[in-house]
């Protein structure tokens, strides 16, 4: 059990019913009044974030993620293979995976997250190598505003690069936000 006034940011509690994970908190101490804690959670399910408040003294479970390193093996359709280290094929829906596998290739490993044996989210990698498939060439002289040109790298996923980056060069890509970061 973990109480209101341990709250740290990424604990993952039960409240209600619900599996919310601690975006944020803030342990108020009102002038008037009795102390409370200001806290914006995000549902690990299906992501909606709320703010509520608690006082000091309320307690409530702590909920366990698990989160298994699996291959990515495959697109067929809606549905996204992918494989333990047991050599166990579990598909997961689009509905689960989102846009999280948009700068993965086959083969590489990936974090499955689920609650209760019930799988809610795929974490990819922090930054992944890709090669630039289709670009425009950058023209010379067209470099002094930090300029950018759409790339499609060999995902499909369509990115900014810098006008120097050419067809054929491997990016390092931050899937977070989606950003390049430099030549591999």
């Amino acid at each position: 059990m973990v109480s209101a006034g341990d709250f740290r940011n990424g604990v993952t509690l039960e409240i209600d019913g619900q599996v919310v994970q601690i975006m944020e908190f803030q342990h108020v101490k009102p002038g008037k009044g009795a102390a409370f804690v200001r806290t914006k959670l995000k549902n690990v399910i299906n992501g909606g974030v709320v703010e509520r408040t608690f006082r000091p003294t309320e307690k409530f479970p702590a909920a366990r993620i698990d989160r298994v390193d699996m291959q990515y093996l495959y697109a067929d359709g809606d549905l996204y293979n992918v494989m333990d280290n047991n050599y166990e094929q579990v598909a997961l829906n689009k509905d689960i995976v989102g846009d999280a596998l948009k700068f993965v290739k086959e083969n590489e490993v990936v974090k499955v997250c689920s609650y209760n044996g019930s799988v809610f989210s795929v974490e990819a990698p922090l930054f992944v190598e890709l090669e630039i498939t289709d670009t425009e060439p950058g023209f010379k002289g067209d470099t002094a505003t930090g300029a950018t040109k759409p790339a499609t790298v060999e995902t499909g996923a369509q990115i900014n690069v810098p006008l120097f980056v050419s067809t054929g060069d491997r990016v390092m890509i931050d899937t977070r936000t989606g950003e390049y970061l430099s030549r591999a």
